[in-house]
């Protein structure tokens, strides 16, 4: 064969694989409102980027016919590209190839790009849009995803994994973008579950739609199991470049700043009137959030999901910060199983990649009830504990208004290695609110007066004086400063800048042992 019959063949094969499952699937794929695995990789990835790797791989299937249809990439596009410069790893699959279902040789394609991320310390981005596992290749595609999943866990923690879910996502399938960090979902057209409606109704007789099995609603706002909804395909391209912006390559680095003209010393007036007088009374912790941020700006993780807990990330000064705040319009900011679980998780990631961590602490407690003791509240509680207790990044806690009982303790106190401890003047540190001690500790008194309800209100009041503030924490050490709230954001900018070269190390160990 003479070179330009070479070039031809090369040619001819390029434009084979490009074409994926073929113009009549690729059309369904667009009919179905979602793009092609090419498609969203040049969406994602800055132009002229992408450098595919693999590209003429094919199946090893000899069974069912198999072997007559051998498509050039076997339904996953890998390689590298650069987002806003930076390097990442990912991979596409590509549902108009035999429905994006994962062949031995598919699964080698993804752990080469896996092992290359993390090996030369760069994220890994996961386009998921897959039926699971192909029948007709057996244990060997089984194989494919365990190959996929420990690979996921091995560099779990030391590069930065996204899993974006394009489309149906079941069975095995799930299960790599379960152990990834953030998983984000397409309203109405992305789907994950372990077993299908039509199984379920099989075994259980329960009648489910897709949509409401795993439906991107159902993931972010009940299960947890997804992070992020975003109404279309491109929405969701762009958010991952956004969370990328606000991590690390790895996690021998640090996130990378990003210049602003918000000045570190500005005044924060508006924050001076944000804690209602009334201790009882809710206020929006995002407004503190996006007051005390450069530009306002906050990407919140998990909006939907465990609401008296707010999660994400802002910048203070051009650097990364992740923000863990109890929110008192919502349940007056408890502590319950699903928040615990929330916050834990998000520290975790963070102490992982180096981001400092900024508490905004408003809690009355754990919720009291039967439904959270028997579903563990105890160990679920302890996660977050553990999370900040294990935690070595730069840590500050600002109580706003109420730190009471155990919350207090696990909210990134003193106690847990937390670097800055800080408090407004209406902050209030107790074992536990003034209402609940009163009637604990001047019971009897309260039993045998002749007005009860006046010496109780009384008594509240004198111990709201004496307890419910933060000058006693403050004289033991426990609060290191009373801010006024109109400070906070130079205050915040001032203590990182004076924590960025922290170094703190755990005790020598193979690893802890998380209350799972």
């Amino acid at each position: 064969m003479d070179k330009k019959s070479q070039l031809e063949r090369l040619q001819q094969m390029t434009e084979s694989a490009l074409s994926g499952g073929g113009e009549a699937r690729i059309a369904r794929q667009h009919k179905a409102g979602r793009l092609t695995a090419r498609e969203r990789i040049e969406q994602l990835l800055d132009p002229g980027t992408f450098r595919e790797l693999d590209r003429f791989v094919t199946h090893r299937c000899a069974d069912f016919g198999m072997e007559k249809n051998r498509p050039l990439g076997d339904g996953v596009v890998t390689g590298s590209g650069r987002i806003e410069g930076r390097l990442v790893y990912l991979f596409a699959q590509d549902f108009t190839v035999f429905g994006g279902s994962l062949s031995h040789a598919y699964a080698e394609k993804i752990c080469k790009v896996m092992d290359l991320a993390g090996r030369n310390g760069a994220p890994l981005l996961g386009l998921n849009d897959s039926g699971g596992a192909r029948i007709q290749e057996g244990v060997a595609s089984l194989g494919g995803y365990a190959d996929i999943f420990l690979r996921n866990t091995m560099y779990s923690g030391v590069i930065p994994q996204l899993s974006a879910i394009m489309g149906p996502c079941a069975g095995g399938a799930v299960y790599s973008p379960a152990i990834t960090d953030f998983v984000a979902m397409v309203d109405k057209t992305s789907y994950m579950f372990v077993t299908g409606p039509d199984v379920i109704k099989t075994v259980t007789h329960e009648e489910v739609t897709q949509e409401e099995l795993g439906g991107a609603g159902t993931h972010t706002a009940k299960s947890g199991v997804a992070h992020f909804m975003t109404p279309d395909e491109p929405a969701l391209l762009a958010l991952m470049r956004e969370m990328l912006s606000f991590m690390p390559q790895n996690n021998m680095e640090e996130a990378p700043p990003k210049a602003t003209d918000d000045p570190n010393d500005r005044s924060c007036p508006e924050l001076d009137d944000l804690i209602p007088d009334n201790p009882n009374k809710p206020y929006d912790i995002k407004d503190l959030i996006t007051s005390v941020a450069d530009d306002g700006h906050f990407l919140e993780v998990q909006g939907d999901y465990a609401a008296n807990i707010v999660i994400g990330w802002i910048r203070l000064g051009g650097r990364s910060v992740g923000v863990v705040a109890n929110q008192p319009a919502h349940l007056a900011g408890v502590l319950d199983i699903d928040a615990s679980l929330k916050a834990a998780r998000f520290v975790r990631f963070c102490d992982a990649f180096n981001i400092p961590l900024l508490v905004l602490e408003d809690v009355p407690g754990f919720l009291p009830g039967t439904a959270q003791e028997f579903g563990g509240i105890i160990k679920h509680g302890a996660k977050l504990l553990y999370a900040f207790a294990e935690a070595t990044v730069p840590k500050v806690t600002l109580i706003t208004r109420k730190a009471y009982g155990g919350a207090y303790c696990v909210m990134n106190s003193k106690h847990l290695r937390a670097d800055a401890n800080f408090a407004y003047p209406t902050a209030e540190i107790a074992v536990m609110g003034p209402d609940g001690a009163v009637n604990i500790i001047y019971r009897r008194e309260l039993s045998q007066a002749e007005d009860p309800e006046a010496m109780r209100a009384e008594l509240v009041a004198a111990y709201r004086e004496k307890f419910a503030n933060p000058y006693q924490a403050a004289s033991l050490g426990y609060i290191d400063d009373v801010l006024l709230p109109n400070e906070t954001r130079r205050r915040l900018i001032e203590t990182f800048d004076s924590l960025e070269n922290k170094r703190a190390e755990n005790p020598p160990k193979k690893h802890g042992n998380i209350p799972l």
